[in-house]
């Protein structure tokens, strides 16, 4: 029996096996009502509105104190002796590589051929509004971090549940924080192995065979598979070795690099139409308020463009406070400032650049997918970009590779986290892990396991319901932890306009890390 039967006959089983189970439990998760003549997942709202009650409770932060994130970020309230493993930046980083994915690439141009160009305006505005929500769950998630013997931290919704319930309710808080602590951690394991690692390497495996090999290459045969499984495996193994600091170092390298050659690509497009410029942005703001033609009309733009940005920058969902937990700081709202940037840059330039894009370009693709035609995100956006640029399509499956194995690496940071809270940190456990999640991503080049990537993405959702009832019960630490910085910060500045320290113990002039 070949290759290709027994890996045929894997997927075939575990289709049989686990699509009643994918199907029941998606059902419930993403359960929807009626809206307006279209459908409202409720998960969606969960996300949105956590996003409205804390852009509220913390006075517009994304907004007021966006000046302070960058400075952070460039290190100017750095302090000498902070614990932690990797700097502001490397932090940052490595958390966007795991949302900046195929996602900005293919799930943009579904958006913006079911809900059209006004679904753009509404995905901004809810990337807008999650970078309040990822404030206060990485503020969290630094607070309440772990700080380990070795020097390494473990931090995210595992930690910071139990901890931060227990301190604020007692007994009966931290009851209830061990429970949704051990859920959060299977949610993120389950969805790293499956979600955030074979689902990645099948794709972008998918996208090389078809570019560079065609149907009758070598790398659509079995053994290029194998090939190409075995030099991913290798290349993640290797970084994962070396742990945040090893990770973060690629991201920090990595995810700038994606982003400029990408976003430049997308100026490119738009610049070489720069006539076609005040239309599009005519129809993404009219298409917004006066849907016509499209899927729910105003209320299906609306839906979509927030599911969109919802699904793409993960906020709330608990994943990205475990890397940003590993930052030097003696300030958790420092990182919470800085974490916030995440939505502004996955979805409000990338997302939105991705979009105008296509809509400036308009391609026939996109305007069949509109009509109803079933066209996959990655040629309608391959197409918008082949219409200035013919060579794109190659370059896009160098991005598409880039993007996959930065979220690989990423998710199997927090699969160890969550894999070392559910099991325990000790070498061997860890080592477990590591050969597991490079057997899965061998695995993701020859099974694509359609059913228990489509349960864990209702995993990964799931966990935003455990991790936000936590982001509200531990909302009041959050703010104190904010005015605290917020005063570090003064006497930080008044210090420095004077030549003086500040009064901060430890705190001396600004220092990168």
């Amino acid at each position: 029996m070949s290759l290709d039967s027994i890996t045929q006959n894997i997927d075939d089983a575990v289709s049989d096996f686990f699509d009643p189970v994918a199907t029941t439990v998606g059902d419930i998760v993403f359960y929807t009502v009626p809206v307006g003549g279209t459908e409202l997942p409720l998960i969606v709202a969960w996300l949105v509105v956590a996003g409205l009650v804390f852009t509220g409770w913390f006075g517009l932060i994304q907004a007021r104190k966006l000046k302070l994130a960058f400075d952070v970020v460039r290190g100017k309230y750095d302090e000498e002796g902070s614990p932690g493993e990797v700097n502001h930046f490397q932090a940052l980083t490595a958390a966007v590589s795991g949302t900046v994915g195929l996602g900005n690439i293919a799930g943009v141009a579904v958006a913006v051929s079911i809900g059209g160009p006004g679904a753009t305006f509404w995905m901004i505005l809810c990337g807008l509004l999650g970078m309040a929500t990822k404030f206060v769950e990485v503020t969290l998630g630094v607070k309440y971090r772990e700080e380990h013997a070795d020097g390494t931290v473990s931090g995210g919704p595992m930690h910071y549940l139990p901890k931060g319930l227990a301190e604020r309710f007692g007994s009966g808080g931290a009851k209830l924080g061990k429970v949704l602590a051990v859920l959060a951690s299977a949610m993120i394991l389950f969805f790293g192995l499956f979600g955030g690692n074979l689902f990645q390497t099948n794709q972008s495996y998918a996208q090389i065979s078809s570019t560079f090999g065609g149907e009758d290459g070598f790398l659509a045969s079995s053994a290029g598979a194998v090939l190409f499984g075995l030099v991913v495996a290798a290349l993640v193994g290797l970084v994962l070795l070396g742990g945040i600091r090893s990770i973060a170092s690629v991201t920090s390298r990595l995810v700038p690099a994606m982003a400029i050659m990408y976003v430049v690509a997308c100026l490119i497009v738009i610049l070489t139409n720069v006539t076609a410029v005040p239309d599009a942005i005519g129809d993404i703001f009219q298409g917004a308020f006066q849907a016509d033609g499209v899927a729910g009309g105003v209320i299906g733009a609306l839906i979509v463009g927030f599911q969109r940005a919802a699904f793409s920058n993960e906020a709330g969902l608990g994943s990205a406070p475990i890397a940003h937990s590993a930052v030097k700081t003696k300030h958790p709202a420092s990182e919470g400032l800085v974490a916030l940037l995440e939505p502004f840059i996955d979805t409000v330039v990338i997302c939105t650049m991705t979009a105008l894009t296509i809509v400036i370009a308009n391609p026939a693709s996109w305007g069949e997918a509109r009509e109803g035609e079933s066209i996959g995100g990655v040629t309608i956006t391959s197409d918008a970009f082949e219409t200035v640029l013919p060579w794109f399509p190659n370059l896009l499956t160098v991005a598409v590779l880039l993007f996959a194995f930065s979220t690989i690496l990423t998710w199997g940071y927090y699969g160890l986290k969550a894999w070392g809270y559910l099991f325990g940190r000790s070498k061997a456990s860890e080592t477990t892990f590591k050969i597991v999640w490079s057997v899965f991503v061998v695995a993701g080049s020859l099974l694509s396991l359609d059913s228990l990537i489509s349960l864990a993405d209702s995993a990964l959702f799931l966990l935003s319901v455990f991790n936000i009832i936590g982001l509200y019960l531990l909302a009041p630490v959050v703010k104190r932890e904010l005015d605290t910085f917020l005063d570090f910060v003064r006497r930080r500045t008044a210090g420095d306009a004077t030549g003086e320290e500040s009064g901060e113990p430890g705190a001396q002039a600004a220092k990168t890390i």
